[in-house]
């Protein structure tokens, strides 16, 4: 392994040669931020990279290293956070330029827990204005590494293309209504929305607290996993935070036999209607792939989605304009357009209809919970198609966000965990996605069985074409 292609070695082998003492987190740390420097300002993936902090902390690593202390697969290892994540004395914006000059005087949890890892900090990843559908007008974009007129996904639009384009070797994402799965099915990366509360959100701009999930998103399940078990668990600073015990993620990983006995559900009507026949035949030979490696699959009916789709948005909007309380409307001057059309949105929510979506909420919770009575995992695409356009994303959204929201916004509602991954890669370029489903605190499963998929396709060891 040269330094010249470490970019994209997996996180798990950096680890390994790192912990044998064959790699020097400050050698590797050097070639990442080379390749930011050399790459971003095209990519513009990064709103603020920390060079000092970064070398400072790979110094330490190696130190801990050399000196027997080895703290575990992310020691050394260069990672990016997105820019919702508080960082103290560095910048943190969320992506608003009302918040251009914020610096924290504390750490996100997962800041935290990053650093008591050993992990290095290489900056902060550019999103969408408040974690929203759209950059602030002001704010660079990041450009997709696998076609530059395709969609990045949002809201974690740096942390995909950062991770896609070796600039980080995984990062910090957060999803309301699919804002890891998003960017982690249009860059071609393996993405985890865990269950809500297993990662702690204190110190994060908020969108919307009881949709808002954060995660880790990697090139791999196994990097995924890694990260993972670094970040989940109870914290005494978010009351909402789950003080289950947190599996061994990494560990329970079975290679290509971690699908063996598994039952996979599927529902071809929820998952084919409207869809292109090519992508949807991409999620099919997934299937397939998995019941040839030992999953035993089975047709199911998912819950009807229509009339929880009917109110997710609204209530996303009135938590929206709760957050945004203190500086909206009176800075509205200082809100880019798309934003603030749903601050006016969430204003406008009225009693009933948060009433009626509560209670929506809640019984589409009970029937997806009932479904894993008979099942273990449910297989579902990201999108109808592959990675749309920009242009294809727009026009969705000025009609209806759930034509995009559809197979993602249900599994913020119940806040149960989903593992996104890359299963082909349409003739024109465009990366196709599946979700993995399960019930709440069921991540290890779902990464044992992403890792399974992954030891029996080369789909995630793509790299973009751009690079």
């Amino acid at each position: 392994m040269s330094l010249g292609d470490i970019h994209y070695q997996p996180l798990t082998a950096i680890a390994k040669r790192i912990e044998a003492g064959d790699l020097s987190p400050v050698a590797v740390t050097e070639a990442i931020l080379t390749r930011i420097e050399a790459l971003d300002g095209d990519l513009k993936s990064y709103t603020t990279v920390t060079p000092e902090l970064a070398l400072e902390q790979a110094g330490k690593a190696e130190a801990e290293i050399a000196a027997g202390i080895y703290r575990g697969p992310m020691h050394g290892i260069p990672i990016a956070v997105k820019d919702l994540c508080f960082t103290k004395g560095i910048k943190t914006t969320g992506g608003m330029t009302i918040y251009a000059d914020y610096i924290p005087d504390h750490d996100a949890t997962v800041v935290t827990r990053l650093a008591e890892a050993g992990a290095v900090l290489l900056g902060k990843l550019h999103m969408t204005e408040g974690a929203t559908l759209e950059h602030h007008p002001d704010l660079p974009e990041p450009v997709n590494p696998w076609k530059n007129d395709l969609w990045t996904g949002v809201s974690s639009s740096g942390s995909g293309v950062a991770t896609a384009a070796g600039l980080t070797f995984a990062a910090i994402g957060s999803d309301t209504g699919g804002s890891i799965r998003f960017p982690s099915a249009c860059n071609g990366l393996t993405g985890v929305k865990p269950t809500w509360g297993r990662i702690s959100r204190f110190g994060i701009f908020d969108l919307a607290s009881t949709f808002d999930h954060l995660g880790p998103m990697a090139r791999s399940a196994a990097d995924a996993a890694a990260m993972l078990q670094a970040l989940a668990g109870w914290d005494p600073k978010d009351s909402t935070s789950l003080s289950t015990p947190v599996p061994d993620y990494l560990g329970e990983l079975d290679g290509i036999y971690g699908a063996r006995g598994v039952r996979i559900g599927v529902d071809w009507d929820y998952s084919g209607a409207d869809a292109d026949p090519v992508s949807l035949g991409f999620i099919e030979d997934a299937v397939d792939v998995l019941t040839e490696i030992g999953a035993l699959t089975q047709p199911v009916r998912f819950p009807s989605v229509e009339t929880l789709l009917q109110y997710t948005m609204p209530m996303t909007m009135a938590e929206m304009a709760v957050h945004h309380e203190a500086t909206y409307p009176s800075q509205a001057e200082k809100y880019g357009g798309w934003i603030t059309e749903g601050l006016k949105a969430g204003h406008g929510v009225g009693a009933l209809e948060i009433g009626k979506g509560i209670i929506e909420r809640y019984k589409f919770r009970g029937a997806v919970a009932r479904l894993f009575d008979d099942i273990d995992i449910f297989v579902m695409p990201v999108f109808r198609t592959g990675t749309p356009t920009w242009e294809e994303v727009r026009a969705a959204v000025a009609e209806d966000f759930n034509i995009i929201g559809k197979f993602t916004s249900p599994f913020n509602a119940t806040g149960t965990p989903t593992v996104t991954l890359p299963c082909g890669y349409t003739e024109d370029g465009r990366p196709v996605a599946m979700q993995l489903a399960g019930k709440a605190g069921s991540e290890a499963l779902l990464l044992r069985v992403a890792h399974a998929y992954q030891q029996a396709t080369d789909w995630h060891t793509r790299r973009p074409p751009l690079l």
